[in-house]
C-alpha cells in the first residue's frame, strides 16, 4: 500500500466540504453517477472507434446498493475504469487554474455555493458531505490490474493493488450518522428521478423488499433489483414528448446547477445535415464565465456516442455560458479535436445554432422583459465580445445590447434610444470610463442634460473596446436605412449638436486658453473653449482617433503597450474661476490654477493622480490667496 498527499488544493476543498457545506447534499449522488456515465461514454466510444477497444463487450449499466446496517451505499459502473496514474491525477489533484479563486468563492458563502463544487468539474468529493471514508475499487479497460484508493478526506490518501474482475468502477460511501439517511430505497430513487432520470445509460438499484403472508405477518425478504431512470437521450426525443420539468432535469444533470435554466432551445435538423441540439442558458452565469481555462458547457455526440466535453470549437467564445447538447448523424465516430476544428459540417452545425440562439435570445427580448433583464445582467458583457468577434452576426448582436441612460430607469437598446430622439438629433450619445456613479456626476453631461439630449452610460470595461467598432447604428424603415453616428461626449468633436460659443466671447477668453496652455504644456494636447459645461470650470477630452484616458490606463495595468495620450482640457468660459484670469498676471498662480484644474477633471472622471501630494499643494496655495 502506498500512501500519498493530497495537493493543497484538494486538502482546502475537504475542509471546507466536511466542515461548511450542508445544503444541497443529495447532489453528491448526482455527482457520482454523472462521473459513472463520462466514465461509459468514453467506453462507448473507444469500442467504435478504436480497433484495440473492439473486443471489449459493452453492456453499458450503472448500478446503485446500499446497506443501512453496515452504513454504506456503492455506485458501480462498468465504463473506462482507472489505473493507479488515473487515481493520483483525478482523485488526488485539481488540475485546473483559477483553483484558488473558486476556493475563495466557495468559502465565501459555502451554503450557497455547495453546488459550485459540480460545476468545478470536482463533484467526487462532494460524497465527504455524507461520508467519512470513501474507497474506490478500479480497474483500467485493456488492462489486467485493479487498484483500490481509500481516504478519510484528510491530509492523504491510500492506493493499493487489488482485484476486480471486469473494466469500470466500484466507489463505496461509509456514512456518517447524518449521511444514513441516504441509504435507503425511496431517498436513492427519488435522487435519481430528480437529477439523473436521463442519463443515457440505465441505472439500477439494488434493494431489499420485505415479504408478507396472507395473513399480513413478515416472512422474508428478497433482493430486488430495478431500472430506476428513463435512460434514453433527451435530445433525440420530440418536443410533444417532453415536459418543463424533463427539460429542467436534464439540464441540472448536465450543468451541475440547482437552479433551473433560464431557457432552452431544443432543435431537430433533417435534410441536407441530420442533428439534435438542446441548448440552455443558465439564470446565474458559470463561476468562470471570464477565466482563459473555462470549461466549454457543450457536449458533442455522433450517432449518441459521446465525443467530447471539452472542445471551445463547439460555440463562439462569446457564447460560452451556453450549456448543452449536439449530436450529429453526419460526422464520423474516429472524428479527432484536430478534423473537428476545421471539420464543414460541424461548422454548418455551428453557423446554424448560433442563428438559433439569436433568434430565440430576441424573441425573449420582445416578449418577456423579466426574463431578459436577467439575461442582460448575466451576459451583456459577453453579447458585447460578440460584436467584437462574430462579424457574421455582428447585426443581431448590436440588437440586443442594453445600456444604463439618462434618460430611464433600467436597461435600454440603441433602437429605443432612437425612438426617444428629439427632432433634429443627428447622434446616439454615450459616456464611457469608470463606474456608473462617476459617469451619471460627469461634468461632460451638462450641456446635454440642458438641451435634454438623453446620453448612454457605458460603465464596463469592455465598452472602451467594443464601442469604437460601433461607429454607426443601422435601422430599416421600409426599404429606406436609417442611419445615426455613435459619438462619445468625452470626445472632441461630439459637441457639434450644442449652441455654439459666442465668437466675441471665445475671442476675448484667447488669452487666458493662451495662459493656461502655456502653464501646462506637454500635459494637455490643447485648451479650448468648451461648449459642454453649464456649472463646472473645466473637464478633460480626447481627441476621437485616441484612446480614452481610462482605456490607456487599462491597457497600461495589464501590461499592453500604449501611446501616451493627452487630454484635452475644455474650460467654462464663464465660470468665475476662469473669468478671473482675464486681469491675473501671476504666472505662478496661473499656473497652480491650470494645473488644478485639469486635476480636478481628471478627478471627476475616475482617473488617479499622478502627484496627488502637488495637487493638495497647489489647492492650499489657492486656497490662502483666496
Amino acid at each position: 500500500m502506498a500512501q500519498h498527499q493530497f495537493q493543497t488544493e484538494v486538502s482546502r476543498l475537504l475542509h471546507l466540504i466536511i466542515h461548511s457545506l450542508y445544503s444541497n447534499r443529495e447532489i453528491f449522488l448526482r455527482e457520482l453517477v454523472s462521473n459513472a456515465s463520462d466514465a461509459l461514454d468514453k467506453l462507448k466510444y473507444l469500442t467504435v472507434a478504436d480497433d484495440a477497444y473492439k473486443g471489449i463487450v459493452f453492456e453499458p449499466r450503472i448500478d446503485i446498493s446500499f446497506d443501512k446496517d453496515k452504513k454504506t451505499l456503492t455506485v458501480a459502473d462498468n465504463g473506462i475504469g482507472m489505473n493507479e496514474r488515473d487515481m493520483v491525477e483525478s482523485l488526488g489533484t485539481i488540475a485546473r487554474s483559477g483553483t484558488r479563486q473558486f476556493l475563495e468563492k466557495l468559502a465565501a458563502d459555502a451554503k450557497k455555493d455547495s453546488n459550485l463544487i459540480g460545476q468545478f468539474g470536482v463533484g467526487f468529493y462532494s460524497a465527504f458531505m455524507v461520508a467519512d471514508k470513501i474507497e474506490v475499487l478500479s480497474r483500467k479497460a485493456g488492462e489486467e490490474a485493479a487498484w483500490k484508493w481509500v481516504s478519510e478526506g484528510k491530509e492523504s490518501y491510500d492506493i493499493e493493488v487489488a482485484e476486480r474482475d471486469s473494466q469500470g468502477t466500484t466507489v463505496t460511501l461509509f456514512l456518517t450518522e447524518e449521511g444514513v439517511e441516504f441509504a435507503n430505497r425511496w431517498s436513492i430513487e427519488d435522487i435519481v428521478k430528480r437529477y439523473s432520470n436521463h442519463v443515457a445509460f440505465p441505472i439500477y438499484l439494488t434493494y431489499d423488499q420485505k415479504e408478507y403472508d396472507d395473513k399480513g405477518k413478515e416472512k422474508g425478504s428478497v433482493t430486488k433489483t430495478d431500472q430506476v431512470n428513463d435512460g434514453a437521450a433527451i435530445w433525440r426525443k420530440s418536443k410533444s414528448e417532453l415536459k418543463n420539468e424533463d427539460y429542467v432535469e436534464f439540464y441540472k444533470q448536465i450543468a451541475h446547477d440547482t437552479d433551473d435554466p433560464l431557457f432552452y432551445v431544443h432543435t431537430k435538423a433533417e435534410g441536407t445535415l441530420e442533428y439534435n441540439t438542446l441548448f440552455y442558458v443558465p439564470k446565474k452565469a458559470p463561476f468562470d464565465l471570464y477565466q482563459v481555462d473555462y470549461k466549454p458547457g457543450v457536449k458533442l455526440y455522433v450517432k449518441r456516442v459521446f465525443i467530447t466535453d471539452d472542445d471551445k470549437e463547439l460555440m463562439p467564445t462569446w457564447l460560452r455560458f451556453v450549456r448543452g447538447v449536439i449530436d450529429s448523424e453526419d460526422l464520423p465516430l474516429n472524428v479527432s479535436r484536430e478534423i473537428l476544428q476545421q471539420n464543414k459540417i460541424l461548422s454548418n452545425i455551428r453557423t446554424a445554432s448560433v442563428k438559433k440562439l439569436l433568434a430565440e435570445f430576441k424573441t425573449i427580448a420582445e416578449t418577456d422583459k423579466e426574463k431578459w433583464d436577467i439575461f442582460v445582467s448575466q451576459y451583456n458583457r459577453p453579447l458585447k465580445e460578440g460584436v467584437y468577434q462574430d462579424w457574421a452576426n455582428r447585426e443581431a448582436i448590436i440588437e440586443l445590447l442594453r445600456f444604463k441612460s439618462t434618460a430611464v430607469e433600467g436597461w435600454t437598446s440603441f433602437a429605443e434610444y432612437v425612438s426617444r430622439m428629439k427632432d433634429g438629433q443627428k447622434n446616439i450619445y454615450y459616456i464611457s470610463g469608470g463606474d456608473e456613479k462617476n459617469l451619471r456626476a460627469s461634468p461632460l453631461l451638462e450641456a446635454w442634460r440642458a438641451k435634454g439630449i438623453e446620453v448612454l452610460i457605458m460603465d464596463g470595461e469592455i465598452d472602451e473596446i467594443v464601442l469604437p467598432s460601433i461607429p454607426k447604428y443601422e435601422k430599416q424603415d421600409g426599404e429606406t436605412t436609417l442611419s445615426w453616428d455613435i459619438k462619445g461626449v468625452n470626445h472632441v468633436g461630439a459637441d457639434a449638436e450644442l449652441d455654439k460659443t459666442d465668437k466675441q466671447s471665445e475671442k476675448d477668453l484667447q488669452p487666458v486658453l493662451d495662459k493656461l496652455k502655456k502653464a501646462l504644456g506637454d500635459r494637455v494636447k490643447d485648451v479650448k473653449l468648451s461648449k459642454r459645461l453649464h456649472d463646472s470650470p473645466s473637464c478633460i477630452v480626447t481627441d476621437e482617433k485616441d484612446p480614452s484616458i481610462q482605456m490607456a490606463q487599462m491597457f497600461k495595468a495589464i501590461g499592453q503597450p500604449v501611446p501616451d495620450v493627452k487630454p484635452v482640457l475644455e474650460i467654462n468660459g464663464e465660470h468665475p474661476i476662469v473669468t478671473r484670469l482675464k486681469d491675473c498676471t501671476d504666472e505662478e498662480r496661473i499656473a497652480d490654477v491650470a494645473i488644478v484644474l485639469l486635476d480636478q477633471a481628471l478627478l471627476v472622471e475616475g482617473i488617479r493622480l499622478s502627484d496627488s501630494a502637488g495637487f493638495v499643494k497647489r489647492l492650499n496655495r489657492l486656497l490662502t490667496g483666496a
